[in-house]
């Protein structure tokens, strides 16, 4: 598989992972703090098996500034699903205007330089 597509493939599902690791112990707010820390470093071992791979194999055919932004929007993207379906939250105007900006990050970082 190409590191055009098996690069963001694995951000995703790093990013899937971070959130839950982040955010996911929200639901659960009678865990003690010890629990919600430990829940989370143990998902966070799964989100780095994917994240770094991912950084690892997409290096050269992307540059670091260009996997970061990419990381950066496709975290926003799965947050967004999360925070809707998950927490049940409501996507507001600036959230979604927040977006516009970091795509338009990504349009800037892919332009060619000469």
């Amino acid at each position: 598989m190409t590191p055009y597509l098996i690069t963001p493939l694995l951000l995703v599902g790093s990013n899937v992972l971070m959130t839950f690791a982040w955010y996911g112990h929200l639901k659960a707010p009678s865990w003690p703090m010890w629990l919600a820390i430990v829940i989370s470093w143990g998902i966070a071992f799964f989100e780095y098996c994917l994240a770094v791979p991912a950084n690892r194999l997409g290096y050269g055919t992307f540059t670091g500034q260009q996997l970061k932004v990419m990381q950066e929007v496709i975290t926003l993207a799965v947050f967004a699903v999360f925070s809707v379906a998950f927490l049940g939250e409501t996507l507001r105007w600036n959230f979604l205007a927040a977006g516009a900006c970091l795509v338009a990050a990504v349009v800037f970082i892919f332009l060619p330089v000469e």
